[in-house]
């Protein structure tokens, strides 16, 4: 099966050399190949994750979070009520007092904190006022105890923190209209902007890790495009974030692979193509595109390149194959290129769902 859709894949990139790809030539996002069209993609992770098993950890992880928003997404995108209930349905036992409880994280971290993205996403799109209150609760609580310049506790200037972190507060301000919340989420991206970001527009895992990990990247550039969504553009720090991303965007291009992928190091020819980093630079890229924050001609490609060569690595069981296992940091360029490589892992899942919602807006 995975044979076939790279030869799916291969074909359609040769058609788009030949200037075969879409009918009109601004058009980067219709015409996929038998297979690769988001709303057939996402529905087959999306129903794939609702009867998945929890992975990782007693508690729930980050990397489910990150899936089960993306499913959320989709099923609102695509008005599947019967799957945005069943993924509702999963998340029920975990409220408190309920039998799953014992799964909800503990710790005042910016892994476990983004746990109240779920339930603001489905206060989002129910309107039911007990998931309103469990989210509200985990993002108040990541600003209990600020650091003096106004950050929260919780910061550590990761390079990942960018979608861990932002994401709560964002989806608090998209959930309850205050502005606090995205007031918070602009000032802390702004922080790690300008302590991360590299000459390149790219960054290094963390800043005694001179290392650009995909992924760690792939986080940063998929949390400033949702706060780019949503931020108005009035907003004081709108301009220093849109330049921070168009900056990020510029350089991945220098490093996407002839296939559209990335690698698990960007700038590491022998290092392997690893897909969770390439998906999550797909959904910030279509999502530029889109939105009208990049060049289409130049970036439009790039983005229709990288949907196909993600797709290809969907398997018949609807896993994503060649995700980078779970990474701490560490300043050893072997550590990183010995990374093993996992199936059906939800760091991988998460933005592949992310990309396929993005091209549905």
């Amino acid at each position: 099966m995975k044979s076939f859709r790279f030869v799916l894949a291969f074909a359609a990139l040769a058609a788009f050399a030949l200037g075969h790809a879409p009918a009109q030539s601004t058009d980067y996002f219709s015409n996929w190949p038998a297979g690769d069209s988001p709303q057939e993609v996402g529905k087959r992770l999306a129903d794939h994750f609702v009867t998945s098993p929890h992975q990782y950890s007693a508690t729930i992880h980050y990397a489910e979070v990150a899936t089960w928003y993306g499913a959320l997404t989709f099923a609102q995108l695509t008005h599947d009520d019967s799957l945005r209930d069943g993924l509702i349905h999963r998340f029920e036992p975990l409220m408190p007092g309920r039998p799953e409880a014992a799964r909800r994280p503990i710790r005042h971290h910016v892994d476990d904190s983004i746990f109240g993205v779920v339930p603001l996403e489905i206060s989002i799109q129910t309107h039911d006022p007990k998931y309103l209150a469990e989210g509200k609760y985990w993002a108040d609580r990541q600003w209990e105890s600020p650091t003096p310049d106004g950050l929260s506790g919780e910061t550590r200037f990761w390079v990942d923190d960018m979608y861990m972190l932002t994401m709560l507060q964002l989806e608090a301000y998209r959930a309850t209209g205050d502005r606090k919340y995205l007031d918070r989420d602009a000032n802390e991206m702004v922080a790690y902007l300008d302590k991360l970001q590299q000459p390149n527009g790219l960054f290094f895992h963390a800043p005694d890790v001179p290392f650009y990990w995909a992924r760690g990247d792939g986080w940063f550039a998929a949390g400033m495009a949702e706060m780019l969504r949503t931020l108005p553009a009035d907003h004081p720090q709108r301009a220093r974030i849109l330049a921070g991303y168009q900056k990020m965007m510029a350089g991945l291009l220098q490093y996407q692979g002839k296939d559209g992928s990335w690698r698990q190091l960007l700038d590491h020819d022998e290092a392997w193509p690893e897909t969770s980093g390439s998906a999550m630079f797909t959904f910030a890229l279509i999502t530029g595109v889109k939105n009208g924050w990049l060049d289409a001609p130049t970036y439009g490609p790039a983005a229709r390149r990288a949907w196909i060569a993600v797709v290809g690595y969907v398997d018949q069981n609807a896993d994503v194959t060649n995700v980078c296992e779970g990474t701490g940091k560490k300043n050893d360029l072997t550590y990183y290129l010995t990374r093993h490589r996992r199936t059906g892992d939800f760091h991988g899942q998460a933005p592949v769902l992310w990309a396929a919602s993005a091209l549905l807006r």
